[in-house]
């Protein structure tokens, strides 16, 4: 019974090593550990046994905490004064120098260090299993030395020179290593076409790389490992220059794994102008604006930054025309605009609202808010209850949305505060912008690791600033380079490490932590749906590779406004910097012919200017539109996998087309959902800008693109309804009254989005 136990023990053991995830590691030991003192109690090992049980409650806790330090000293407290109680010999307390050991392991709450632990685990238990003369525990005990090895190799990549690489890949790679020199520099990973997957830094070029081709790796780093198959190297003379470098190379080259300089966004700023009629307007690019006009900002919520302009253009009679017009417009008779076109407007008042309006988005709001407080009462003694209401609204804004937390700092410099937390191989990084000694807004980013911490969060920041406006004064946490960064940036960046600015940069690590706590479930369950889907769509069509994924659909309206539009996708996540829309030269109802066309823009183009090609090109019609792709890809000597999606009746994927089969899709399956999404991306965007288009035409132009209706029809429906907007709002009975039904229905189905 004993060695059933014992082997039972073994196995669940075993499978803990495999599997990838923290949790599922210390669930699988949980339950091991519970055959495992069974196992004990009927050798007669009570060490054992009561050391397995203390084992088994401290990976149930440790699965779910996450006050590590806490626990981590209660358990080692815990096995040591078991160990004195129970203390017998030197080899009886083995168990628990070993549960100790583990313990400190556990609490870093990595994978890898789970796995290279479990070694020296087994071995310290190997000598108690000596001791207490258990062939079945010393055999049980090699046996999962040796898995645990097996498991290293296979899952944390310990050798990037692995049973995927022939010798030659891995003769060609040490070679290249011992040649690399202890210099700073930059350093690019290739994949086996040759295309660059990863572009970093490093103080010392061979450590860095030596640590890729010879080191332990989980997550994202192990996948971008497991594609090297050359690298390059550029020696510099400055740990700057080498940043400097390192963004360059990751704008030109675009490379897959470097995805937080690539999905970056830009935020709004409030611009007043300096101009003689000032203007408040929202910009994107504040580094190209004049120097003299005053911007606010960042605004992560693009929205307030719209209310916050339409707030203050409501209080405020600013300019609002561009350009100006020749007579008073509407904005003037009510109240609104002082009418500058027409109007000279005194220059003490102009300046007198340009100081308010500074004020108030500096964060006074005191004078904004005491103008509305007169205009509420004022309309309410008027009796205008919905105006005062109006106002109330606009008040509320200011006092819930507005009002900022203040910060324990005397001086009012414009600074920014960025803060980090890791875990499973995410790292969180967490902004706050000062301004006016208050925290104006904040910013946050979950990011794959793939570098080490300071390198990624060194670069991040950097790359921050290209489309942004300096602050005064950056604070960053300990494992940052500042001197770098102040050489880069060229401001003042510190590493507080006491006094308020310290507490500021604790506040925004544990505003980090919080939202890397909160989303880690959803983003692993989200990129472990998105991988599977890819991979298993890579297997359905028996591909060596599945990274770039192009997508094509068409729209127009009864052959007119003829458009295409091409969406991107990069390992199952859109690549929103590689869309693309397409003008379509003729206007006529062939699907066939805009196909044609779309494909060999898109291909042309490719090759003319060496882009990069997609694995899988994915196009939204049955075989007519693969086949006329495939000509028109032919045509161009280009070999890539062609699929299309093919519909059922109710006008919903259900299969996918290859040149020469279908392959049903389970409609429950991940694969499914994938392409649903894809489906839906190119299709919305394909159909928006289709509207952009018809927009830009008059209205009277839907009209003569109808079939059905002339120039007679065009009078007769204008002369009752007088405009095509009050068309629009028509039944289709109604309508019958002038046109035949189906002529009716196609209008208003054009009208429907407009």
């Amino acid at each position: 019974m004993a060695h059933a136990l014992g082997f039972v023990y073994t196995l669940f053991l075993i499978l803990a090593n495999f599997r990838k995830k923290f949790s599922q590691i210390l669930i699988f030991q949980t339950i091991s550990f519970f055959f495992k003192g069974l196992h004990y109690l009927l050798l007669g090992g009570l060490s054992g046994f009561w050391s397995s049980n203390i084992s088994m409650v401290r990976n149930l806790i440790f699965s779910k905490t996450k006050n590590n330090k806490f626990f981590l000293f209660l358990f080692i407290f815990v096995y040591v004064v078991f160990g004195i109680l129970s203390y017998n010999d030197f080899c009886s307390i083995l168990p628990l120098f070993a549960s100790v050991f583990y313990t400190v392991i556990i609490s870093f709450k990595k994978p890898k260090y789970l796995r290279s632990g479990m070694i020296i685990n087994c071995l310290l238990w190997l000598i108690y299993n000596i001791y207490i003369l258990s062939i079945a525990g010393i055999i049980t005990q090699f046996l999962v030395i040796v898995m645990t090895f097996i498991s290293i190799i296979k899952l944390d990549k310990r050798l990037y020179l692995n049973y995927n690489s022939g010798s030659e890949v891995r003769r060609m790679i040490q070679e290249k290593l011992n040649l690399v020199p202890h210099l700073p520099g930059c350093y690019l990973m290739k994949n086996e076409i040759g295309t660059i997957i990863y572009v970093g830094k490093a103080k010392d070029l061979k450590n860095r790389l030596n640590s890729y081709f010879h080191s332990s790796h989980t997550g994202k780093t192990a996948k971008l490992v497991s594609e090297i198959r050359d690298f390059e190297y550029i020696v510099v003379s400055s740990e700057t220059e080498s940043l400097i470098l390192e963004l360059n190379l990751i704008k030109k080259h675009d490379p897959k794994y470097n995805i937080l300089l690539r999905d970056d966004k830009t935020y709004p700023y409030i611009e007043l102008t300096n101009d003689k009629v000032l203007r408040l307007q929202i910009v994107r690019q504040p580094h190209l604006k004049k120097k003299n006009t005053h911007l606010f900002g960042p605004y992560p919520n693009a929205g307030a930054a719209k209310k916050t302009v339409n707030l203050l253009n409501r209080i405020y009679p600013l300019r609002k025309c561009t350009p100006y017009n020749k007579r008073t417009c509407l904005y003037y008779h009510i109240g609104q605009c002082l009418g500058y076109c027409t109007h000279n407007v005194p220059l003490e008042k102009v300046e007198s609202m340009k100081k308010d309006i500074i004020r108030f988005l500096k964060g006074d709001h005191e004078l904004v808010t005491k103008k509305i407080l007169e205009e509420i009462d004022y309309e309410s003694m008027q009796m205008h209850y919905e105006k005062a209401l109006e106002l109330k609204e606009l008040l509320d804004y200011i006092n819930i949305t507005l009002v900022k937390q203040k910060v324990e700092i005397a001086d009012e410099l414009d600074r920014d505060i960025f803060g980090y937390y890791t875990d499973n191989n995410y790292l969180s990084i967490f902004v706050f912008f000062v301004r006016s000694s208050k925290i104006a807004q904040h910013h946050h980013v979950i990011i794959p690791l793939i570098d080490e911490v300071p390198e990624e969060l060194t670069r991040y920041i950097a790359k921050f600033y290209d489309n942004k406006i300096l602050p005064k004064e950056i604070l960053v946490p300990k494992v940052v380079d500042d001197k770098l960064l102040e050489s880069y940036l060229n401001v003042n960046v510190k590493k507080p490490v006491k006094g308020v600015k310290k507490k500021l940069i604790d506040m925004a690590n544990n505003n980090a932590q919080r939202e890397l706590s909160e989303k880690i479930t959803l983003l692993l369950r989200n990129e472990e749906k998105i991988s599977g889907a890819n991979e298993e769509l890579r297997k359905i069509l028996h591909m060596n590779k599945l990274h770039r994924i192009e997508l094509f659909d068409n729209a127009h309206l009864f052959g007119s406004y003829n458009v295409s539009g091409m969406v991107v996708f990069k390992d199952g996540k859109p690549s929103k910097n590689d869309y693309r829309k397409y003008k379509i030269s003729t206007d006529k109802n062939d699907d066939y012919g805009t196909m044609r066309e779309v494909i060999y823009r898109r291909y042309f183009r490719v090759l003319k200017d060496n882009l990069e090609r997609p694995d899988l090109i994915i196009v939204d019609g049955g075989i007519g539109q693969i086949h006329v792709a495939k000509e028109v890809l032919d045509s161009l000597n280009m070999d890539i996998m062609l699929v299309g999606l093919k519909k059922d009746d109710k006008h919903q994927t259900n299969a996918l087309l290859t040149i020469d089969k279908e392959i049903e899709i389970e409609k429950r399956s991940d694969l499914f959902h994938y392409l649903e999404r894809m489906q839906d991306e190119v299709h919305n965007f394909t159909i928006n800008y289709h509207k952009q288009i018809r927009s830009k035409g008059a209205y009277a132009s839907i009209l003569d693109n109808i079939p059905g209706i002339g120039e007679k029809r065009q009078k007769a429906l204008l002369k009752k309804y007088k405009s095509v907007s009050n068309i629009k709002k028509q039944t289709s009975l109604e309508l019958q009254s002038i046109l035949p039904k189906e002529v009716a229905d196609n209008l208003l189905e054009a009208l429907k989005d407009i």
